[in-house]
């Protein structure tokens, strides 16, 4: 039998649910846990990163971090740490399938359904892996908890009971983990090279033209401008490349667009191998910071 029955991911500020696994148990007990999950889904923001509830003959688990939690059902006779490994596996999947823009964003119940299928694929592999396959990382997490024990909530009819804890657990808020990029790639160093080119000889150009128009009539101030915006725009476009950035897709166009209008605007003070030139390190870069990902969750778990 399955010990995780079902899973779901939450926004932490006000409970809304983001996605779920579609497969339901119509058992009445389990249609009562799940409006109990629902419930303390909307008080997740008060309480620490990872906790458990007892209802009826399942138990609910929930871990979360930033503005996202995930939470499940399980059977009693699932262990704890399998649990937390289950919610942490998810929710670095999750992290990494959805920009933060799009989470904080989204409006309506459900809106990334269709992450149910990573759903589904991660609850089959912990359900059916044995627990030799998952030693490395059960270790891991039972010695987490043992530092620092989950909060254990009570839950009394469908509500919360004022989000107190049972016994003496100590509340924690854990901290957000940290998003490691991939690895540099040689191209990608190339990108940073050519990017600091740039915005030096942008940076220099503008200087220049700057000390030698002071007293010049104001056209001139958009020359300035032009040569200065995309030295700025270069100089973030390598910090989003090495590191990780909410929102980063609207950011790299809107570093794109900057070079690409400056130069456009310097087409007189730039003959056009030079325009080409910045343009195409600008689509390069935009290039490699797009295809460099966050790095996969370390396979701890098997999934």
């Amino acid at each position: 039998m399955s010990m995780i029955l079902f899973a779901s991911i939450v926004r932490v500020r006000d409970g809304l649910p983001l996605s779920a696994s579609t497969d339901f148990y119509y058992a009445q007990e389990f249609l009562e846990c799940r409006r109990q999950l629902k419930t303390l889904a909307q008080r997740l923001a008060q309480h620490p990163g990872r906790g458990c509830a007892e209802s009826c003959d399942f138990f609910i688990y929930f871990s979360s971090s930033g503005d996202v939690a995930c939470m499940a059902i399980c059977s009693r006779q699932c262990p704890a740490a399998m649990a937390f490994c289950f919610l942490e596996a998810l929710w670095w999947d999750f992290i990494a399938s959805y920009d933060t823009t799009c989470i904080g964003l989204a409006s309506r119940p459900y809106a990334f359904l269709e992450f149910d299928s990573v759903i589904q694929k991660t609850k089959w592999h912990f359900n059916h892996m044995s627990s030799s396959q998952m030693k490395s990382g059960l270790e891991k997490i039972q010695e987490e908890l043992e530092f620092q024990p989950p909060a254990v909530l009570s839950l009394e009819d469908t509500d919360v009971a004022n989000g107190m804890l049972n016994g003496h657990t100590p509340v924690h808020s854990e901290p957000a983990p940290n998003l490691r990029m991939k690895p540099v790639t040689a191209l990608g160093v190339l990108s940073l090279v050519l990017n600091i080119m740039c915005a030096a000889l942008n940076l220099i150009r503008g200087v220049h033209l700057a000390e030698h128009s002071l007293q010049v009539a104001q056209e001139e101030v958009g020359n300035i401008l032009a040569f200065f915006i995309p030295s700025v725009a270069c100089i973030v476009q390598c910090y989003l490349y090495l590191f990780y950035s909410p929102a980063r897709t609207l950011k790299v166009l809107l570093m794109l667009a900057s070079i690409c209008l400056g130069n456009a605007y310097l087409h007189g003070l730039r003959n056009t191998w030079q325009i080409l030139f910045h343009v195409g390190v600008a689509f390069l870069s935009s290039y490699q910071i797009l295809t460099r990902q966050l790095q996969e969750r370390q396979s701890d778990y098997g999934v």
